[in-house]
């Protein structure tokens, strides 16, 4: 698959998870209402409803591994952020095929894109302090 698809699953993976932490509807309304709404002829669908199902799934797991390196309680992040941050966290606890440099370059992407301003130092110096327990056997 293109890093163009990858890159559109993640930024229509991000819209979903926000819609679903801003409203708390069902994952399987929110992700027909992306599906149907979005050309999905340039998107890798598959790796989009991988980080959609499995972000909302694990959502709590994951939160609890990206706490230690936020500096501030995980309700206090804007929700955008947040979701970027549970992808990104997703990825690189679950897909270790894809680099962590990759992981990271593509969620400072989706921050300079939907973020706040500065969203993107904040995602990156998160991801930074995160795989450093996340992904130690890479850095290494």
């Amino acid at each position: 698959m293109k890093p163009q698809a990858r890159r559109l699953s993640r930024e229509l993976a991000l819209q979903a998870i926000y819609s679903w932490q801003m409203t708390k509807n069902p994952v399987e309304q929110i992700e027909l209402s992306i599906v149907t709404s979005n050309n999905m002829q340039k998107v890798d669908t598959e790796y989009f409803l991988e980080l959609l199902r499995n972000v909302v799934k694990d959502c709590a797991e994951l939160d609890k591994k990206m706490k230690p390196y936020l500096g501030r309680l995980p309700e206090e992040l804007d929700p955008v952020e947040f979701a970027i941050l549970r992808i990104a966290t997703y990825e690189l606890v679950a897909r270790i095929d894809v680099p962590f440099k990759v992981v990271i370059n593509e969620a400072i992407e989706l921050a300079k894109s939907f973020g706040a301003e500065d969203s993107h130092k904040f995602v990156n110096g998160v991801l930074d302090k995160a795989i450093k327990t996340l992904r130690k056997d890479e850095r290494s």
